[in-house]
This record gives C-alpha cells, sequence and structure tokens, in this order.
C-alpha cells in the first residue's frame, strides 16, 4: 500500500512561492533524486499548470534541469481537476470522488506517492489521505501570500528534521493520533 505524502517548499513565515526562491543545488539534487524513486505524484490544477514547465526539454537547460525534467516525464501523474479536459503525457484526469480515486491509488500502489499544492492537500487532509507532510523550510520571509496550510491546520507529530544543503531544514511530520 503506497503512502500519501505532502511536500512543500515554503517561507519562514508559512507561505509557498516558486517564484520568491529557489533550491540551491544541493537542494534540487534531493528534489531529483526524490522524484524518481516516487510511485507518481497527484496535482492540484494550479500546480500541475506550474510543473508543466518540465514537460519539454529546454535549450537553455544545465544537466541538472534536464535530469529533474526526465524524472518528471517518467512518472505518472492524476491531476485533481473539474475545469481541465485534458491533461498532457503521462497524467491521468481525476474529475469526480477524488476520494475513491486517491484510496485506489493507495491501494493499487507500493512506495510513495506525493501530492502537490496546498488546497489539495488540504482536502485529502481532511478526508484522511494524508500520511506524511515533509515541509522544505527556506530562511525566507514573504509576508503574505499563498499560506502552505490552505484550510484548517491537521495535528501534526514531529517525526524527522534534516539540514539540506546550506539553508534549507526538512521537517517531517505525520498526522497526530
Amino acid at each position: 500500500m503506497a503512502r500519501l505524502v505532502f511536500a512543500l517548499n515554503q517561507s519562514l513565515d508559512g507561505y509557498v512561492d516558486h517564484m520568491a526562491f529557489a533550491p540551491d543545488p544541493v537542494l534540487f539534487r534531493h528534489f531529483i533524486d526524490d522524484v524518481r524513486g516516487l510511485s507518481g505524484t497527484v496535482y492540484g490544477r494550479r500546480m500541475y499548470e506550474v510543473m508543466r514547465y518540465w514537460d519539454e526539454d529546454r535549450s537553455e537547460w544545465d544537466e541538472a534541469e534536464r535530469d529533474y525534467g526526465a524524472a518528471w516525464r517518467s512518472q505518472p501523474k492524476w491531476v485533481v481537476s473539474r475545469s481541465l479536459k485534458s491533461v498532457g503525457p503521462n497524467a491521468t484526469l481525476v474529475n469526480d470522488d477524488v476520494e475513491a480515486a486517491i484510496r485506489g491509488l493507495k491501494a493499487r500502489l507500493d512506495g510513495e506517492i506525493e501530492v502537490s499544492g496546498p488546497e489539495l492537500a488540504a482536502g485529502l487532509a481532511e478526508m484522511g489521505l494524508v500520511d506524511e507532510y515533509r515541509l522544505y523550510l527556506h530562511p525566507v520571509v514573504l509576508g503574505g501570500g499563498k499560506p502552505l496550510f490552505a484550510g484548517p491546520r491537521p495535528r501534526l507529530r514531529l517525526v524527522a528534521s534534516d539540514r539540506i544543503g546550506e539553508d534549507v531544514i526538512r521537517l517531517t511530520y505525520v498526522p497526530a493520533q
């Protein structure tokens, strides 16, 4: 049975904004290895549209970016959206009975399935489907924006903390029982 993991970068004050800060080379390599090891990723529409950047290699990419793009394209993706009519390569649209679809993925697959997108993660957490939270804390204060936790915050228990690269701390939590 697969575990559903919500992993996302955040500022010190709890906001997500992929344009405000970027991973250093060590953290980026960590993400490449992470994506390679996944059984797949569940995306909300907005996050999926951001990630479509990796659909095709770009001439200006360096080796690490090409590695990430290849890893991202190779992984199955499930996109939760009621507004999209189609999705890109290696992706499946989930537009109804999200809970049954995600429970089915967890039952059918082994390993880890990552969930990407704060609103989607909040909804899946309310359904009791998120097994682990990995918060990548960056030394940046944004002062506002999109919060990492959209909606009610689940009660969590810290199970690990790791320094990755020069400035980032990964905090790993599981739902408190």
